[in-house]
């Protein structure tokens, strides 16, 4: 099942899921929602279509027979920063954790409600457009600055971050994050505020997303620079930048 668009500002999302069941139900309301919906019922076939042909946002279910979601996402970071959201059950806290440390954006219990769903996906949706630059709208004047602090090098209108002059690829979610820290070094954001900037909506996050966000953010930078020591934790408090 596909909608196809007829205006090229509607917003495609990717569903795959090897329940046919949920796949209906779920691209009947986002179609009803004004969303251009792709299905596919097994991760290798949707990794490979994610790649050549990116949506908007991509739905995965963790689990699904062969590919599983937590392996689809894993292989997709290494290409794509596309904004994912994760199915999961009530009962699996371990594959959320490891699927926000791999670089999902969201994840979603199942069962869930269609509107909370719905809520999710604008969320990711209008954060990616703070950060995506529209070369063709927005005269060169109007950009935001880019950010130099240190060794880190953030571009928000073109989505790039550098450190030491090596580029370092982050999700949407992962990047307003770092730039809420670099905006100003020493100073300590709780994980409260990190969530008001990472996530801009009436959306419920707990604690452990930030931490795994930033878990997620020094992994990346050690992969350019094993000594990458920049986001300090300040227990019981949040945390904060250190400029070098």
């Amino acid at each position: 099942m596909a909608n196809e668009p007829t205006d090229s500002s509607v917003q495609t999302i990717a569903l795959v899921d090897d329940d046919r069941n949920i796949l209906t139900t779920v691209a009947i309301a986002l179609q009803a929602e004004g969303f251009v919906t792709r299905i596919y019922s097994d991760g290798a076939t949707a990794l490979k279509a994610l790649l050549e042909n990116p949506p908007d946002l991509a739905i995965c279910d963790i689990k699904m027979p062969q590919m599983d979601g937590l392996e689809l996402l894993q292989k997709l970071r290494a290409k794509s920063a596309l904004p994912v959201i994760l199915l999961t059950s009530k009962d699996e806290e371990p594959d959320e954790a490891l699927g926000l440390a791999l670089g999902a954006d969201d994840y979603i219990a199942k069962p869930f409600s269609q509107r909370l769903l719905v809520a999710r996906i604008r969320a990711i949706l209008r954060r990616s457009e703070v950060v995506r630059a529209d070369a063709t709208a927005t005269a060169a004047s109007d950009l935001p600055e880019p950010m130099v602090r240190g060794r880190l090098e953030m571009d928000p209108a073109r989505h790039h971050v550098r450190w030491g002059g090596q580029a370092v690829s982050l999700t949407v979610t992962e990047f307003l994050i770092l730039e809420a820290l670099a905006a100003r070094p020493g100073v300590v954001k709780t994980r409260n505020q990190l969530m008001d900037c990472a996530y801009q909506d009436d959306v419920f996050v707990d604690d452990r997303t930030i931490d795994s966000h930033i878990k997620r953010l020094r992994r990346k930078f050690r992969a350019v620079d094993p000594e990458f020591g920049a986001i300090d934790t300040l227990y019981g408090a949040g945390y904060a930048f250190a400029e070098n």
